[in-house]
């Protein structure tokens, strides 16, 4: 347990179970993980700011065993198994057509869904970012559920995109390995930068 620092407000435990003890799994135990729960750690996270408050991240739970046979081939030789025995598989993708949504969630640009609406390449990038953000929020609302994540980028995009989202706006990001860590779960923690490489005065 790390001492609070006095910079921060959060008491030490939650910093703990948040940052410096949680880990990326690649192993899970048998226990299972429920849509409930993913909803409740939403229901958390969706407070996280986005541009315009867009919130352009979508999440599919992939949880039945047809579902996850579709999935598992897009991924890659050394994702496939461990994506195969996962409790449960999020994929996390942005919706493109955010902007149909923003004369609900920024309602006082009345304009702007119409700004952006010819603007696809536009969309697309902020859609990327913004989504980036909310995943960020996710892992850290799935270690505040006390779960374990293991997210993924190595698989075909295009041919997931094609599985779950064809005719629609979503762009695969990220697939995450959602579960309660099994022994040997984890690989050695590898070295972060220190503030001093990273935090720049102005």
């Amino acid at each position: 347990m790390t001492a609070t620092l006095p910079e921060l407000t959060l008491p030490a435990a939650a910093q703990d179970l948040l940052f410096r003890e949680a880990r990326t799994a690649n192993a899970f135990t048998d226990e299972p993980v429920t849509a409930d729960e993913i909803r409740a750690v939403y229901d958390l996270v969706k407070y996280g700011p986005t541009a315009m408050n867009s919130q352009p991240l979508r999440i599919t739970l992939v949880a039945s065993d047809e579902a996850r046979q579709r999935l598992v081939p897009h991924m890659n030789d050394g994702n496939r198994a461990k994506t195969g025995a996962a409790p449960l598989v999020a994929i996390l993708s942005s919706d493109v057509d955010f902007h149909e949504n923003l004369p609900e969630v920024f309602p006082h640009a009345p304009g702007i869904r119409d700004m952006l609406h010819g603007n696809v390449d536009g969309r697309a990038s902020m859609a990327t970012l913004n989504a980036g953000l909310q995943i960020g929020y996710f892992i850290v609302g799935l270690r505040a559920a006390g779960l374990y994540a293991g997210p993924m980028t190595g698989f075909d995009a295009a041919g997931i995109d094609a599985e779950f989202f064809g005719g629609t706006a979503q762009k695969t990001l990220v697939v995450v390995n959602i579960g309660h860590p099994a022994e040997d779960a984890y690989m050695d923690r590898l070295p972060r930068l220190d503030e001093s490489r990273v935090i720049t005065v102005a």
